[in-house]
C-alpha cells in the first residue's frame, strides 16, 4: 500500500515527469465499463499498444464472468449453489480456487471474533432489499440457529467441505468481488501493463500511478453521493469500501442494509461506512466487512493490529475517524485531504 510518497511529492506539480511525458506521446488510456456480478466493473489502463489494451480488458472482463459462474449464489449451477445444495448431506468435493477462499474465510472469522462469516448467507437470503421484506422475529431466531462458521467441516487432504447442519448456507459476497479484482490486477501486470485501475462495485486496485502523479480515490459521503468525505491519494494499493447505503431498506424509521452481524442477523447500526486499505483486495473486503460489524473501537484495533493495513470510519454521527496510519498522512504537506 502507499500513500502520497516522497518521492512522489518532489515531482514536478507543473509537468508530467520525463519519462511519462514521452510516453504519453504515443500511449493513452483505455476504459470499458459492464455490469457483472451483480455490480458495476470499470477497468482503465495505459497502453502504446490498442489491441493489446483492448485484448487486456477482454481478459479480465472474461476473469469477471468466469468468477461470477464459480461463485453466484443466483446461478443454480455454481459451484457454490452446489455446495449449499449438496454439503449438509454429505461431503462435496470442490476445486482449489473454492476449497483456499473458504479457507481463507475461516481465517477472517478467527481473527475477528466471527463478525466475519460466510455462513451469515442462512439469515441473509431472507431479506429482500428490493421489495423491503425482513424476516420476522421467529423466523430471524430459527435462522441464526444455523449461523457460525464452526459448522463448516473442511477435508484438506479430500479436499472437500461438508456442513455440520441442515440448514447451513454459504455466501462469498464478502470478499469474492476483492479476489476477483486481485486476479484482475494479476493479469494485467502478466500481459505487461504498469498502470491501471480495476474496480468492481466498491472494491477497487489502483496500480501504477496516474501520468506521474497518485491516484486520487474519493470516499464518499454515506448520506450524499454529491459529496465525498475525504480523498486519498493512493498508488498499488487495494481499496475496499462497505457502507450502510448500497443495498437497504428502511421500515418505521430503522435501516436494514445488507451488511449483517451473523450473531445477531441484523444490521449494525453505529457505522455508516468503512473503507479499508491493503496489499490485497481479499483483505480489504474482508477487513471492511469485520470493521463495519465490530464497530469503531473494536474495528480499529483489528485495523491497528495489522500491518501495512489502514481504515478510514465515518460513525453514526457522520463523523470522520482514520487509522493511525491514515492520520499521520493527513499532515499539511501532503495524504489525505478532508473534504
Amino acid at each position: 500500500m502507499r500513500l502520497t510518497l516522497p518521492t512522489l511529492r518532489s515531482r514536478t506539480t507543473t509537468g508530467l515527469p520525463p519519462a511519462v511525458a514521452a510516453a504519453s506521446a504515443h500511449g493513452q488510456w483505455f476504459s470499458r465499463d459492464e455490469a457483472i456480478m451483480g455490480t458495476a466493473i470499470h477497468v482503465e489502463l495505459w497502453s502504446d499498444d490498442a489491441s493489446a489494451a483492448r485484448q487486456a480488458i477482454d481478459a479480465v472482463m472474461a476473469e469477471m464472468h468466469r468468477i461470477d459462474r464459480l461463485m453466484s449464489p443466483y446461478k443454480d449451477d455454481s459451484e457454490l449453489s452446489r455446495i449449499n445444495r449438496d454439503a449438509a448431506r454429505a461431503a462435496v468435493p470442490i476445486g482449489a480456487e473454492m476449497f483456499d477462499l473458504i479457507e481463507r474465510s475461516l481465517d477472517f472469522s478467527r481473527l475477528s471474533d466471527g463478525a466475519f462469516d460466510i455462513t451469515y448467507a442462512a439469515v441473509g437470503h431472507l431479506y429482500d432489499y428490493r421489495n423491503g421484506v425482513a424476516p420476522d422475529a421467529a423466523a430471524l431466531e430459527r435462522a441464526c440457529r444455523q449461523v457460525g462458521w464452526q459448522h463448516l467441516l473442511l477435508d484438506k487432504g479430500a479436499r472437500t467441505i461438508r456442513f455440520a447442519r441442515d440448514g447451513v448456507r454459504i455466501d462469498l459476497g464478502g470478499f469474492a468481488k476483492g479476489h476477483v479484482v486481485d486476479n484482475s490486477i494479476r493479469i494485467l501486470r502478466e500481459r505487461g501493463i504498469e498502470h491501471a485501475v480495476v474496480a468492481a462495485g466498491g472494491d477497487s486496485h489502483v496500480m501504477g500511478d496516474r501520468c506521474g502523479r497518485p491516484w486520487s480515490i474519493a470516499i464518499r459521503d454515506p448520506r450524499d453521493r454529491q459529496r465525498v468525505v475525504a480523498v486519498l491519494p493512493l498508488q498499488d494499493t487495494s481499496i475496499s469500501t462497505s457502507g450502510d447505503y448500497e443495498r437497504f431498506f428502511e421500515r418505521d424509521g430503522v435501516r436494514h442494509h445488507h451488511l449483517i452481524d451473523p450473531k445477531t442477523g441484523t444490521s449494525p447500526r453505529a457505522l455508516h461506512s468503512v473503507t479499508i486499505l491493503a496489499a490485497d483486495g481479499l483483505t480489504s473486503e474482508a477487513l471492511s466487512k469485520c470493521v463495519f460489524v465490530m464497530g469503531l473501537e473494536r474495528g480499529m484495533r483489528l485495523v491497528e493490529s495489522q500491518p501495512g493495513i489502514d481504515a478510514v470510519v465515518v460513525d453514526a454521527a457522520g463523523t470522520l475517524h482514520f487509522s493511525a496510519g491514515l492520520a499521520a498522512a493527513g499532515r499539511p504537506d501532503g495524504g489525505v485531504t478532508r473534504q
